[in-house]
C-alpha cells in the first residue's frame, strides 16, 4: 500500500511541480508579476480550490478521525493520478518550455519528491501517518516549488551576469553595427517585425526572436546570432521596473530609438503610470547626441515625450485612421531616414502579408471570420482591435478575459473597454469574473460571463451566422480556438 500510494502521489505531484515552474516562467521569473497573479480569480483558485480545501480539512481533523484521512486521501490520489494521465494524453498538461533553467528546476523538484518519499519510508511505519505527511506536502507544494526557484535564484543571477558581460564584450567588437531599440507598453513586436522586413530589402538585418526582449534574451541573441555580416540589429526591449530599459541600452548601445506607445500595462509592477513613462523614456535618454528618436504620434504620452526631446526626432502615424496601423508607418518612416527609396519600401511592404500587427485573420466553422489576437493584450491593443473590427461586415463578437497587471487603473480601463465594446460589438463573452462588473457597466447587456470553453463555443454557434466576425483577444482557452477553426 505504501508503494502504491507513493506512485500515485509522485505522478500527481510531478504534474503540480511542472505547473508551478510553468507559472514562474510565464511571469518571466518576476516576483511582482507572480504575486500579482494571485489577485485574479484564477490565481486565487490555485490556492483556494475544493481539492486543497478538502486536504486542509483532513489535516486539521487528523487527530480526531485518522482513518477518514487515509480513506479520503487514497480516493483523492487515485482521482489526481488519472487526471494527470488524461491531461498528458490530451496534451492539456501545463508545463514550462524546456530551457536550461527550467530543466534544472524540474530535476531539483523531482529530486525533492524522491527525498521526501525516502525520508517517509525510512522513518514512518504507520500508513495513516505516512499519508498525513504526503497531504501536508501537497498543500505546501506552491511554497515548496517557489522556494526551489528562490533558493537557486542567486545562482541564476550569477549566470545572468556572466551572459550579459559576454554579450557586452561581443557587442563592442561590432563598431559599425547600427542598433535600433524599440520599446513601449504595446506595439513593440509588430513594429519590430515590420521594420525588420522592410530593412531586409536593402540591409543585412538581425532581429531579436519572439519573447527575447529581456536582458538575458537579448544577450543570448547577441552571443548566438550576431554575425560580422549583420549591418543592423533591431532590438525589442521590455521591462517591468525602473532602470530596466537603461540596462538593455547599456548592453546593445542603440543609436536609434522607437517609442511605440505608453499605457497602464504592467502598472502593478511599475507602481504608477509616471514610472512607466520614465522607464520607457530611458531608451531615448540612452541615445547618443547624434541619435534619432521616433515617437508614435497617436499616443498622448509619446507626444509629451516628443516635445521634451532635444535630439533629432520624428513623429509617425498621426494620419492613420485605424489605431494599430501606425506601427507600419513608423517602420516606413525610419527606413526612409536610413536611405531606402520609396520603391524599395513599397516592394518590401508588398511582401508583408499581415499589415495589422498582433492579429491573424482565419476562416472558422460555419463561414465565420476569426480574428486571432491571442498573442498578448493591453488596453490600447484591445481598443485598436475593436476599431479594426468596426470596419468589417457582419455581426461582431469578442471573446476575452479581464486584463491583468493594471494596478489601480484596472477599474477605469475595464470600463473604457466595455464602452468601446458597446459601440462596436453585438456580443461580448468575458471568460474571467474579477472585472466583469466593470465590463458590464460599460458594455451593458452585450456582455456575458462564460468560463467554460464548450459553453462559449455553443453560445457563439447559437448567436452567429455565416460572415459574422469573432475576435479572440488575449488568453482564451486553446480548446475554444481549436473548435472555432475546425
Amino acid at each position: 500500500m505504501f508503494s502504491f500510494l507513493s506512485f500515485l502521489w509522485f505522478i500527481r505531484t510531478t504534474k503540480h511541480i511542472l505547473f508551478w515552474i510553468y507559472l514562474w516562467q510565464l511571469k518571466e521569473y518576476h516576483i511582482g508579476r507572480f504575486i500579482d497573479h494571485f489577485r485574479t480569480a484564477k490565481g486565487k483558485q490555485l490556492i483556494l480550490n475544493k481539492l486543497n480545501l478538502i486536504k486542509i480539512i483532513l489535516l486539521l481533523t487528523f487527530p480526531a478521525v485518522p482513518l477518514l484521512l487515509f480513506f479520503v486521501a487514497s480516493v483523492l490520489y487515485i482521482f489526481e493520478f488519472f487526471k494527470a494521465l488524461i491531461d498528458f494524453l490530451m496534451r492539456q498538461l501545463k508545463r514550462p518550455v524546456l530551457t536550461k533553467k527550467t530543466t534544472f528546476l524540474i530535476l531539483i523538484g523531482i529530486l525533492v519528491e524522491i527525498l521526501v518519499l525516502l525520508t517517509l519510508f525510512l522513518n514512518i511505519n504507520n500508513i495513516v501517518n505516512f499519508v498525513f505527511w504526503l497531504l501536508l506536502f501537497d498543500v505546501l507544494t506552491p511554497l515548496i516549488a517557489s522556494g526551489i526557484f528562490l533558493i537557486f535564484q542567486p545562482l541564476a543571477v550569477l549566470v545572468r551576469s556572466q551572459i550579459i558581460k559576454k554579450a557586452k564584450q561581443k557587442r563592442i567588437e561590432f563598431k559599425d553595427l547600427l542598433v535600433i531599440g524599440i520599446t513601449g507598453s504595446y506595439g513593440k513586436t509588430s513594429t519590430k517585425e515590420f521594420l525588420s522586413s522592410i530593412l531586409s530589402e536593402k540591409f543585412r538585418v538581425l532581429k531579436t526572436k519572439e519573447h527575447q526582449n529581456s536582458e538575458v534574451g537579448i544577450s543570448q541573441c547577441i552571443l548566438d546570432d550576431l554575425k560580422p555580416e549583420h549591418e543592423i540589429f533591431v532590438v525589442e526591449m521590455g521591462a517591468y521596473n525602473r532602470g530596466g530599459i537603461k540596462l538593455l541600452c547599456d548592453i546593445v548601445k542603440p543609436e536609434i530609438g522607437i517609442l511605440t506607445g505608453i499605457n497602464e500595462q504592467h502598472m502593478a509592477t511599475f507602481g504608477s503610470l509616471e514610472n512607466i513613462i520614465k522607464t520607457k523614456y530611458e531608451l531615448i535618454e540612452s541615445l547618443p547626441e547624434d541619435g534619432i528618436a521616433f515617437f508614435n504620434g497617436k499616443n498622448k504620452y509619446c507626444l509629451e515625450l516628443y516635445n521634451k526631446t532635444r535630439i533629432k526626432k520624428f513623429l509617425y502615424g498621426e494620419e492613420v485612421k485605424i489605431a494599430g496601423l501606425e506601427n507600419l508607418e513608423g517602420a516606413k518612416l525610419l527606413a526612409k531616414e536610413l536611405g531606402m527609396s520609396e520603391e524599395e519600401i513599397l516592394r518590401a511592404c508588398q511582401k508583408i502579408e499581415n499589415k495589422f500587427g498582433g492579429i491573424q485573420i482565419k476562416k472558422g466553422i460555419n463561414g465565420l471570420n476569426i480574428i486571432d489576437a491571442t498573442y498578448s493584450a493591453n488596453p490600447d491593443s484591445v481598443i485598436s482591435h475593436l476599431e479594426y473590427l468596426r470596419t468589417l461586415p457582419g455581426r461582431k463578437v469578442i471573446v476575452m478575459p479581464c486584463l491583468i497587471e493594471l494596478g489601480k487603473a484596472t477599474i477605469e480601463v475595464h470600463k473604457r473597454i466595455g464602452q468601446k465594446i458597446a459601440e462596436v460589438c453585438d456580443l461580448a463573452i468575458i471568460t474571467t469574473k474579477e472585472r466583469f462588473k466593470e465590463f458590464k457597466e460599460g458594455a451593458g447587456e452585450k456582455a456575458v460571463f462564460i468560463e467554460n470553453p464548450k459553453e462559449i463555443f455553443e453560445k457563439i454557434k447559437e448567436f452567429s451566422k455565416e460572415g459574422d466576425v469573432v475576435l479572440l483577444e488575449s488568453r482564451v482557452p486553446s480548446q475554444l480556438i481549436k473548435q472555432l477553426l475546425q
